[in-house]
């Protein structure tokens, strides 16, 4: 959060009267403020990616403004604290794996598994004849994450039996169907990280030429907002420059979806919380981000991660993208830009850096961002904060204004200014 006129944000963020008022102001310009910002020391944690993190064999201390790092041990993968990950890169050049961490640990798979529904219905057709109704499906469910494609084909063709048909296929070692009770929740299906290597290894290595080409081409048109309203570009899609190409996976209690220009939400029938005795966690906030990375598809990734209880998205959207940002996934090239922490709900990312019209998304609330550059704009006011400046996220391809980034300063001193027409 950036520090206005000569006002002292350590006091400010602390009063309820002040809060009270800048999230009047804050609705006024279509934001909604739902906190006020951290301290400079956790502004500048969330700037760097600072945190202490357990990684595959031991631990690395982040520390520093420049995000310098001590290496204690082996560096990558960095596990943020209260995290489970089950990690798995393979470099499809050497035939090898780059990283692993727990790659046979199973967990919920929540919408991995369409990757299975969709490869199981294909399995003995064409996709050049298909019917129509069935590649806008396959389209909105490879793309989109659409729930309601995915309990068209679990319903119709067998639900559990698509998954017992999909691991003897591929010869899946610790993918399983959702367990005795849960049998209409496709989300609960069980999948380990080196499970879902070895499935985009049979799209591109094995499948027919038209299957490989059909589900590829979705994965690579991922739309950032899916059908649910949830920003789906996280992991993969935040950490690397294209080429790459996703199917990502979320299910736990996290707040209504923000994507778009409306907040709606919707609850797809196979990917819900539960409990119970199972052989994976069922209520625990999950977050996974899988596909590939590179020209040629180099490298497939696999990141499945479970969250703390009470998880808010952006808090868990951010924490995967730091563990997949240490990742080494030879043929990926590192987004450009400095990241920075954000404060507030539903902060809009617009086309040009002024208020006004409908915005072109909504961050989660809390995100980490990729900052690309800065420039004046229009000013805004959320009282007793007041700036000009404005930071365009390239990953988004519009600006948010320095107020709502977690920063002490109104201008960003490591961002260089715009100097496109952007």
């Amino acid at each position: 959060m950036l520090r206005i006129s000569m006002c002292s944000r350590t006091t400010d963020r602390r009063t309820p009267r002040r809060l009270l008022a800048a999230t009047a102001a804050f609705l006024s310009l279509s934001f909604t403020g739902a906190a006020l910002p951290h301290s400079a020391t956790a502004a500048d944690a969330a700037a760097t990616g600072s945190t202490g993190s357990t990684g595959s064999t031991g631990s690395t201390v982040r520390t520093g403004l420049t995000g310098d790092s001590v290496s204690v041990t082996p560096a990558s993968p960095q596990v943020p604290v209260g995290v489970t990950a089950g990690v798995a890169v393979f470099d499809r050049q050497t035939g090898t794996f780059t990283e692993q961490l727990a790659p046979a640990a199973a967990f919920r798979s929540a919408s991995v598994v369409k990757l299975l529904i969709a490869l199981d219905f294909l399995w003995n057709r064409s996709p050049g004849s298909l019917p129509a109704a069935d590649r806008t499906r396959l389209d909105a469910m490879l793309r989109s994450s659409q729930d309601a494609a995915a309990n068209h084909y679990w319903s119709t063709y067998g639900g559990p039996a698509i998954v017992e048909r999909m691991v003897t296929r591929l010869g899946l070692a610790d993918t399983a169907p959702p367990p005795a009770g849960y049998e209409g929740y496709w989300g609960y299906t069980a999948m380990s990280a080196r499970d879902v290597v070895t499935t985009y290894r049979h799209i591109l290595e094995s499948a027919p030429a038209p299957v490989r080409d059909f589900v590829m081409e979705r994965l690579r048109q991922s739309t950032r907002c899916a059908s649910d309203s949830f920003d789906q570009h996280f992991g993969i899609a935040g950490a690397f420059d294209r080429p790459w190409a996703v199917k990502q996976g979320w299910s736990g209690q996290y707040a209504k979806g923000n994507c778009g220009s409306v907040s709606a939400a919707s609850v797809g029938e196979g990917d819900r919380d539960g409990d119970g005795d199972a052989s994976v966690d069922l209520s625990r906030p999950a977050l996974h981000t899988t596909g590939t990375v590179g020209a040629g598809d180099r490298s497939i990734v696999a990141v499945l991660t479970l969250h703390p209880d009470g998880t808010s998205y952006g808090k868990a959207y951010t924490d995967l993208g730091r563990l997949t940002r240490s990742l080494n996934v030879p043929g990926g090239t590192a987004a450009k830009g400095k990241w920075y922490g954000t404060w507030g709900q539903d902060v809009a990312v617009r086309p040009e850096p002024v208020v006004g019209g409908d915005p072109l998304t909504r961050l989660p609330a809390g995100v980490e961002v990729l900052v690309g550059c800065q420039k004046k704009g229009q000013s805004v006011s959320v009282p007793p904060y007041t700036n000009d400046w404005w930071a365009y996220l390239p990953q988004y391809g519009g600006y948010i204004t320095n107020i709502y980034i977690s920063h002490p300063a109104d201008r960003l001193p490591d961002v260089p200014l715009c100097t496109n027409p952007k």
